[in-house]
């Protein structure tokens, strides 16, 4: 066996083993590092381990540079895990010890976030879990799973006159408007237009993107939808809160999951949660089951340790003082303005 670097040639079949892999994802295939590398300009170094037979493990990682705290190699940003895949356990310490060989040349630190308990890979931090649904094998099945309440939710919508389509690029700008408006209404820097039309680009017959619309055709809730060969994952969606009285949220993932169970896709992964919050609650009504995610995060460089505090998980995070102080701040300025500076602070934000 021997460990290398992936290059471009390596896609098809780095592809092909994340696809078939059973603890893969859409966040594993190629197409999260080149969207990376073209919008955000974070170089990729993705780790591949092959043998006479192929590819028998990979590591993506993203090396991801934050002015004036130290530099990082995550695997992955801005989604809830990447992290090792491996045909056994030999190879994933393999390549988690070529990982940790990587980062000292470069004097940077890892963190790992996966699905999956790793080894020896530093500090774990567990309080985020992501929301999982089994799906069954048609939208009919589907529906008749769910409580009595929940179906009733969904049919208000319709009645009410909102309305769902699913798309693919043609759909990007109604996603992006809802979306920059809601981080807006949170108080959040907002990703930028080029990463996520990147993201949609490179992911091509492996993305949907769905809106809910009133009944002046009026985009009200729309997410981003990644499919893997086994489970679809929902990385950003949102809706706006004018709109609430009308529930464009439920038909919106009622939409997401009928297409899921209509195409033979096996799991539905609603994104990360913290137990007992609103969104927990909110996925968890569909039928969506916890399911522990793993960040692990090896000792940062002493002279970076200064910027830095550790949480009851003994999980490093850069300080943040005056959080919900900024988030008032934040909602308070113009659009026009948190649309162009967003971008630029959202990209340095790992997760």
């Amino acid at each position: 066996m021997q460990i290398r670097q992936a290059t471009y040639s390596d896609r098809d079949a780095w592809d092909d083993y994340a696809l078939c892999h059973p603890d893969g994802s859409a966040y594993h295939l190629f197409a999260w590092k080149e969207a990376v590398e073209g919008s955000y300009g974070f170089r990729g170094v993705y780790l591949l381990a092959e043998n006479e037979c192929g590819i028998c493990g990979i590591l993506p990682m993203i090396d991801f540079r934050v002015p004036f705290f130290s530099r990082v190699l995550v695997s992955l940003p801005y989604c809830d895990a990447g992290g090792v895949l491996a045909d056994n356990l030999e190879i994933e310490q393999s390549l988690i010890e070529r990982a940790l060989l990587s980062a000292r040349k470069l004097r940077a630190q890892i963190k790992l976030r996966s699905f999956k308990p790793l080894f020896s890979c530093g500090q774990n931090r567990t309080d985020k879990v992501s929301m999982i649904l089994n799906l069954p094998d048609s939208s009919e099945s589907l529906l008749v799973g769910f409580k009595s309440k929940l179906r009733s939710q969904i049919k208000k919508t319709s009645r009410d006159g909102v309305t769902a389509q699913l798309g693919k690029a043609e759909l990007f700008d109604a996603f992006y408007d809802v979306f920059a408006e809601n981080m807006h209404e949170l108080g959040s820097p907002v990703h930028a237009h080029l990463w996520l039309k990147s993201v949609v680009s490179k992911y091509k017959d492996r993305v949907r993107i769905g809106v809910a619309l009133t009944p002046e055709k009026t985009p009200a809730a729309a997410g981003i939808l990644l499919l893997h060969s086994s489970r679809v994952s929902v990385p950003w969606a949102s809706s706006l809160r004018r709109y609430n009285s009308m529930s464009p949220n439920m038909l919106l993932y009622s939409t997401f999951l009928a297409f899921a169970a209509d195409h033979g896709y096996r799991q539905f992964d609603f994104g990360r949660s913290t137990p007992g919050e609103g969104t927990y609650r909110f996925k968890k009504q569909w039928g969506a089951e916890p399911q522990q995610l793993y960040w692990y995060e090896n000792r940062v460089p002493a002279k970076a340790k200064r910027n830095q505090t550790s949480n009851k998980e003994g999980f490093s995070a850069i300080v943040s003082p005056g959080k919900k102080f900024a988030e008032n701040v934040w909602q308070r300025l113009p659009r026009s303005g948190t649309d162009w500076l967003g971008p630029k602070i959202r990209k340095y934000i790992s997760l």
